[in-house]
């Protein structure tokens, strides 16, 4: 949905402005860069796709204290009233980069870094990591089914489970992002683009005096091609009560496009549908299933040579149900022109503005990345750089379309080694720092632990 100027203002944890109130009492306005990454992946992820950067971006665009806004500081004792009226005139001014949303990356690799004044980079802490995690967890998760399901068709029934229908916007987006052909959000599809697909629920076919007299009435009155939930009684009556349809339809120069399974041994059960409609001459009507669904079901139906031409996921991929967060920090790592850094156990930071450089090998796969020093030249000239200035000076420099990002995720994916596509992959994906980096990491360590008495 979209957020008004005070909404987006103060949908942020109160320690960003009670900082920033500091900085402003103090005039301390150096700039700094700050870095987003993920320290350790979620259990059972063997990388993430970044996704939600334009939507980050555009609130960027809007991020202002209103008249509203301020007012309700106001009522904040622990806010210096003079902070809270210098930010009447609050503009994000500061640069973006970022890594291109549908790219895969890496523990410790930075998905953005944004360098602003330290008052301004602080202060949209929340609004970065808000607009990131829950759309990068669900972009990984739907990406996976992708790998799970190759070829088939593919539709996000999500919204009724994401935690608010702002998140079935994000889940939708970014399942399309990654490759689903499709979403029941009707919201999304308008927003978007996104194709919108949908059938009938359980209750329609319940409401009328049989199962047939349902897909009759159905048919008749949906204007293009129905497809027909089947297993609301007994699946295989239902394929036959398809059929039945389905040579009605025939007289009138119309088609069932499909039959949906929800329930039950969907293996077991599509083999005897698709039997059942090949026997009686329909061999074109496709299935469909869905019911608690996600890439381990969706690899086992598909090992198991299941008949299947498209799924419905939905609650498991609009919650990440197995993997709902990732330990994602957003971490000063340079103030006017130093390195800074934290020594706490596990949670180390990267000093300074930096690059994330991928190698493609011979065969046209990615085969290793490197962390760098932004100023670093590039490792060689089989190395491509991830991070690209995305805004200057509060000023977008490049938002690209969904159609472009959804292409960029296809040709990463082709990139990615075969043994990485696997659900389970033995081993990780290499990935080492530079030398200038280790460098200026151990000279940062050893002053830090040197003025501290460490």
């Amino acid at each position: 949905m979209d957020a008004s100027p005070f909404e987006i203002a103060l949908s942020t944890d109160l320690y960003e402005l009670t900082m920033a109130s500091s900085y402003h009492a103090l005039g301390r306005h150096g700039r700094a860069v700050f870095s987003l990454y993920v320290r350790k992946l979620p259990e059972q992820r063997f990388f993430l796709v970044v996704a939600g950067v334009n939507e980050l971006l555009e609130r960027l665009l809007d991020f202002c204290f209103d008249d509203e806004a301020r007012a309700s500081l106001r009522t904040l004792p622990v806010l210096r009233p003079e902070f809270v009226d210098s930010l009447a005139s609050f503009r994000f001014q500061g640069d973006v980069w970022a890594v291109r949303e549908g790219t895969v990356i890496f523990p410790e690799e930075p998905i953005l870094e944004v360098e602003a004044p330290i008052d301004q980079a602080q202060i949209i802490e929340t609004l970065v990591l808000n607009a990131i995690h829950y759309p990068t967890l669900v972009a990984t998760k739907a990406a996976r089914c992708v790998l799970a399901a190759p070829g088939k068709t593919l539709v996000d029934f999500g919204l009724r489970r994401t935690p608010s229908l702002d998140a079935g916007l994000a889940a939708a987006r970014a399942a399309y992002l990654v490759g689903f052909a499709a979403t029941s959000n009707v919201l999304a599809g308008v927003r978007y683009g996104i194709p919108v697909s949908g059938t009938v629920a359980h209750s329609y076919i319940e409401s009328f005096p049989s199962e047939l007299e349902a897909f009759r009435a159905f048919a008749r009155t949906y204007p293009g091609d129905p497809i027909l939930l089947i297993d609301t009684y007994d699946t295989l009556r239902g394929a036959e009560h398809a059929v039945i349809v389905a040579r009605e339809l025939a007289q009138e120069g119309r088609r069932v496009r499909a039959v949906r399974l929800d329930s039950g041994d969907l293996g077991s059960l599509s083999r005897a549908v698709r039997q059942i409609l090949d026997q009686a001459g329909f061999p074109d009507i496709q299935i469909f299933a869905s019911g608690g669904l996600d890439e381990y079901e969706l690899a086992e139906l598909e090992a198991a040579g299941a008949p299947i031409d498209g799924y419905g996921v939905g609650s498991r991929l609009g919650t990440s149900a197995d993997a709902p967060l990732a330990d994602m920090a957003y971490k000063l790592v340079e103030y006017e022109g130093q390195p800074v850094l934290k020594l706490s156990t596990g949670k180390r930071t990267l000093v300074g503005a930096k690059q994330v450089w991928r190698r493609v090998g011979p065969d046209g796969r990615y085969s290793e990345d490197m962390i760098a020093l932004r100023d670093e030249p590039p490792p060689g000239p089989d190395w491509i750089p991830l991070l690209r200035p995305v805004m200057r000076g509060g000023t977008i420099v490049e938002l690209p379309s969904l159609a472009d990002l959804r292409e960029h995720h296809r040709e990463e994916m082709a990139r990615l080694p075969d043994w990485l596509r696997s659900l389970s992959p033995t081993g990780g994906y290499p990935v080492r720092l530079s030398e200038r980096l280790q460098r200026r990491q151990r000279e940062a360590e050893h002053l830090v632990r040197q003025r501290e008495g460490l």
